[in-house]
């Protein structure tokens, strides 16, 4: 019964990611990356166990994230409530091993250590509950 349960619950977390998707994507074809990327952070991480709502997340949020240019910009519109979360996601990135998304994410990831101090990094490793 808990596995039915966990995958009715699944179905309903990949359709919002997928309806946060087609917003990320309007925001992005009007120029507002950061936006976009506020709009992806929400709500993550899913609130499940399932790889595929996490992967699905991950996508749209990496959609996000290597759409901003200008990092100083993004960090001048960004709230502090994301950091935490975005920390987690630039790990994600960079277990990836992808050369352009580890580019980005190490940008985003000096200026993140910058603005929100070295306790940042550690909640992101030691939350082993909200993963992403």
């Amino acid at each position: 019964m808990g596995e039915h349960i966990e995958a009715d619950n699944a179905e309903a977390i990949i359709t919002r990611i997928e309806h946060k998707s087609r917003k990320i994507e309007s925001l992005l074809k009007q120029y507002k990356p950061v936006e976009a990327l506020k709009t992806a952070l929400e709500g993550s991480p899913p609130k499940t166990r399932d790889e595929r709502c996490k992967s699905a997340n991950w996508i749209v949020v990496h959609r996000a994230l290597m759409a901003i240019k200008d990092v100083d910009l993004m960090f001048s519109s960004l709230d502090p409530e994301y950091y935490d979360i975005l920390m987690k996601y630039l790990y994600r990135g960079l277990s990836t091993g992808d050369r352009p998304t580890c580019d980005q994410c190490l940008r985003i990831h000096e200026k993140l250590t910058q603005k929100a101090g070295l306790g940042c990094i550690l909640r992101a490793l030691s939350d082993t509950v909200n993963t992403v």
